[in-house]
């Protein structure tokens, strides 16, 4: 299992990487993605939404179920990765790179305090 050590993560899979400005770049875990399958459909938020720490921001769709996507943190989506559309597949092959899914202008950067690090995130995955 691939977890880069830079990143935080989310008990729900997601992971996080810090980008300054307030903003972090969003999506879901190569464990994640794993345990889902192939990847058919991803359907996001519009650039300009609000999205709430612990709250679905949207889902994926894999030959095997849906899964919501639950936001890392609070705050409004600046950037949405369109490629995913056409391309879903690109969350399997690079769930770290191609296959980000959001960007979010934090509102609260004490959000990241509440997220994993890669050691604690695979400590949890590793229980299941």
């Amino acid at each position: 299992m691939n977890l880069p050590k830079e990143l935080r993560y989310s008990e729900e899979h997601e992971w996080v990487k810090e980008e300054g400005d307030n903003k972090v770049r969003v999506g879901i875990t190569d464990f994640a993605q794993s345990e889902l399958g192939d990847i058919v459909f991803v359907e996001l938020p519009e650039v300009g939404s609000e999205v709430t720490a612990g709250e679905p921001f949207g889902s994926v769709e894999s030959v095997k179920t849906v899964s919501e996507l639950y936001a890392p943190v609070s705050g409004k989506v600046v950037e949405v990765n369109g490629d995913l559309e056409d391309a879903p597949e690109k969350v399997n092959e690079s769930p770290y790179g191609d296959g980000w899914m959001i960007v979010v202008e934090m509102s609260d950067p004490s959000d990241l305090d509440k997220l994993l690090s890669a050691e604690k995130y695979e400590e949890l995955v590793n229980e299941d």
